[in-house]
C-alpha cells in the first residue's frame, strides 16, 4: 500500500509538472528551424506559422534555415536539442519519410527521436524547364526528353530526387541528376540554363512560373491539382508517378505532451482561419492539420511508402 501511495504522489507530481510547463510556455524565445533555403516551401509556411505564434504568446518566435544534406543536419540538431518546446523543426516528408531509404547511416531516426505536433500543410511539385526549352507541354517533353537523352536534372530534396528517377523509369528516360542544397538553388539554374530541368515544390514554382521565369510541364501528385487545375498530372502520361508531399513541426522526442498540445492547438486555429487558408493557397499549398497522435502514425507510414518508392526507383542510400 506504501508502494502504492508513493507511486501515485510520483504521477500526481509529474502530471503537475507536466501542467505548469504548459501553462508557463514559453518564457523566451522559440525556435523553428527550416532544414531548407530560405523562400523553400517549408520556409514560407513555417514563417506565417511563427508570425501568427508570436502574435499570440507575445514571445518572439524565430526561424533559422539550416539546409544541407537533405534537411538531415538541421534534423539531427533538433532531434539532439533539449525536450522542452524551445526548439522545434518544421520537418517534411524529405527529413522525416524518405530520407531513411535516400542516405545511409542517418544519424536520427524520424519516428523514435521526435515528438510529432502538427501536419500544417500538403502539397505536390512541378516538372519545371526554361521558357526556352524546345518542349511546351508533357506529351512533347516526353518525346523530346527520348530523343535527347542525358538531360541534366537538378534536385535539392528527398522528393525532387525521387521524381526525377520517378520520370527515368517510369517515362523511360535517361537523365544525369545533379544534387543541390535546396529547391530554390536548382530552379535558379533552369532559369540560368545551367540545367535543363527541375522539380519544384508549389510554394515557389507557381511565382516562376506566373511571372514566366520558368514553365510548368505537370505535376507530381497523382490526379491533378486545384491550385494548378491546367497542368495535367504526370501520372496521365506515366501511370503509378506519385510524389506527394507535405510538412509539419516537431519537437524533440520528450516533450512533455502539455506543451506539445498547446503548440498544437494554437497552430491549428491558426490554420483552420479562412485568411491562413487563402495565404497558403497563395504560396502553393493546401492546409491539412493532423493531431499529434494521428501525425505520428501517418509518419510511419510514410517512412514506408517513400523507401518503397526510393526502392521501385533504383535509389540506393549513400
Amino acid at each position: 500500500m506504501k508502494a502504492r501511495a508513493v507511486l501515485l504522489a510520483m504521477l500526481l507530481i509529474g502530471a503537475a509538472g507536466s501542467a505548469a510547463a504548459a501553462d508557463g510556455y514559453p518564457q523566451r524565445q522559440v525556435k523553428i528551424i527550416v532544414p531548407f533555403p530560405a523562400g523553400a516551401g517549408p520556409d514560407n509556411v513555417a514563417r506565417l506559422v511563427a508570425q501568427h505564434l508570436q502574435d499570440a504568446w507575445g514571445q518572439t518566435v524565430l526561424v533559422e534555415n539550416r539546409a544541407g544534406a537533405l534537411g538531415s543536419i538541421a534534423a539531427q540538431e533538433v532531434a539532439r536539442s533539449a525536450p522542452d518546446g524551445y526548439t522545434l523543426i518544421m520537418g517534411t516528408n524529405t527529413t522525416h519519410a524518405s530520407n531513411v531509404s535516400m542516405l545511409a547511416n542517418l544519424s536520427y531516426d524520424p519516428v523514435k527521436d521526435f515528438a510529432p505536433i502538427i501536419r500544417t500543410t500538403t502539397t505536390a511539385m512541378v516538372l519545371l524547364v526554361n521558357p526556352n526549352f524546345a518542349a511546351k507541354d508533357l506529351p512533347q517533353f516526353l518525346d523530346y526528353a527520348k530523343k535527347h537523352p542525358n538531360l541534366t536534372a537538378g534536385y535539392g530534396s528527398g522528393a525532387s530526387q525521387i521524381s526525377i528517377a520517378q520520370l527515368q523509369s517510369r517515362g523511360g528516360l535517361s537523365l544525369v541528376a545533379v544534387s543541390y542544397r535546396g529547391v530554390p538553388l536548382a530552379m535558379n539554374d533552369v532559369i540560368g540554363g545551367v540545367v535543363d530541368l527541375t522539380f519544384g515544390d508549389f510554394s515557389v514554382a507557381i511565382p516562376q512560373m506566373q511571372g514566366g521565369t520558368l514553365r510548368g510541364i505537370g505535376v507530381t501528385s497523382a490526379t491533378r491539382n486545384e491550385l494548378t487545375p491546367g497542368l495535367p498530372a504526370l501520372a496521365e502520361a506515366m501511370p503509378g508517378f506519385n510524389a506527394t508531399i507535405w510538412y509539419g513541426l516537431f519537437a524533440p522526442a520528450g516533450t512533455p505532451a502539455d506543451v506539445v498540445n498547446k503548440i498544437h492547438a494554437d497552430c491549428e486555429k491558426f490554420l483552420n482561419m479562412p485568411a491562413t487558408k487563402e495565404k497558403l493557397a497563395n504560396v502553393g499549398v493546401l492546409v491539412a492539420p493532423m493531431r499529434p497522435n494521428e501525425f505520428a502514425t501517418f509518419v510511419k507510414s510514410e517512412v514506408e511508402r517513400w523507401g518503397a518508392e526510393a526502392k521501385a526507383a533504383g535509389i540506393e542510400a549513400k
